[in-house]
């Protein structure tokens, strides 16, 4: 089920089990999972973006073998906070997800997601090219940490 409220989102996870983040683009999808105690996003991968059907299923064998919980889906206003082409993109790749899974799925605000990441590699050093292979899930990292944070701010 899709939820655009994060905090319907948040009554409906298991106690203690894992999320997973995404920052969907149009080449790769960036991949994030938080620990059991949804405290902490660590970005964990960068999948290339082919068929539907086939990142579909590499997310999901992400989410079985991780015991996901759940899924934040990084969505891509635009500055103003409208929602463009992207956002619509986005919000179809949920609802054919949706399909093929009974993870319960929200969207995360991810304006700036990638340019905090970049900043983040930047101060690290990291070099040009390994920027170029982490940036995506270290965007979806924050997207994820975001969504982390907001429910522990509602579960006070």
């Amino acid at each position: 089920m899709i939820y655009d409220e994060i905090t319907d989102f948040a009554e409906v996870l298991k106690p203690h089990d894992a999320l997973c983040g995404l920052d969907l683009g149009s080449v790769t999808i960036g991949v994030a999972v938080s620990d059991r105690m949804r405290q902490v996003a660590s970005p964990l991968e960068t999948i290339k973006r082919r068929k539907f059907g086939l990142d579909a299923a590499r997310l999901l064998e992400i989410c079985g073998a991780r015991e996901i919980g759940g899924i934040v889906l990084g969505l891509p206003y635009n500055m103003n906070g409208s929602e463009g082409p992207r956002c619509q993109s986005t919000r179809a790749f949920a609802r054919n997800l949706e399909r093929l899974t009974e993870l319960p799925i929200t969207f995360w605000d991810e304006r700036l997601s990638t340019v905090a990441a970049e900043r983040a590699l930047l101060e690290a050093d990291t070099s040009r090219a390994r920027r170029a292979e982490v940036i995506d899930h270290v965007a979806a990292g924050f997207i994820l940490q975001g969504a982390l944070d907001r429910m522990q701010f509602i579960a006070r």
